[in-house]
């Protein structure tokens, strides 16, 4: 099972963060953040990219697996369960679909379109389970979530009051 994903530029600030296993307060939170920061950071890029890493919070045998792309550090912390391999291709898929996404994602789109990168993380991963790694499919997934946003604002006016938005969504008075 998936404990976390951890989104993390080369100076240690977060750009997104996603934890399956409860870590109950903000400072924990910080802690394991940082804790992961520095066990990945120290690494050279020559060495392997999966290693036994420390994280109390979530017990013993956590592996800590992770791919390093210009500026940015994707790190899945898992259980001693996952495949090491699966999640290396879990990562690229992820990437992938972001890179199809944003056109060469870069660290600014991870900021800027937070809720967008959270929707595709969400279509590969839900509760620390792998949904799909066919990024055809999750491309189209994407698209489509779009396509009825789209439409949905076609359908609301800018001068439109709440009960004449829920109407035209099909919500009536009920909403």
């Amino acid at each position: 099972m998936i404990k976390g994903i951890v989104i993390v530029n080369n100076s240690g600030k977060p750009r997104l963060v996603k934890f399956y296993q409860n870590v109950f307060g903000e400072n924990r939170q910080q802690s394991v953040i940082r804790r992961i920061f520095q066990q990945v950071s120290t690494r050279p890029d020559s060495f392997c990219n999966y290693l036994e890493g420390s994280v109390p919070e979530w017990g013993e045998n956590i592996k800590l697996i992770y791919r390093h792309y210009a500026t940015l550090y994707f790190v899945f912390a898992v259980d001693a369960q996952e495949s090491d391999l699966g999640i290396l291709d879990l990562i690229q898929v992820f990437v992938e679909a972001l890179d199809k996404r944003f056109e060469n994602v870069c660290e600014l789109d991870l900021i800027f379109h937070s809720d967008r990168v959270h929707y595709i993380l969400d279509e590969i991963v839900m509760g620390g389970m792998v949904l799909e790694t066919n990024i055809n499919a999750i491309l189209q997934a994407i698209n489509d979530q779009e396509r009825m946003h789209r439409d949905s604002m076609k359908k609301v006016g800018p001068s439109d009051s709440v009960d004449a938005i829920s109407t035209k969504l099909g919500a009536g008075r009920n909403w």
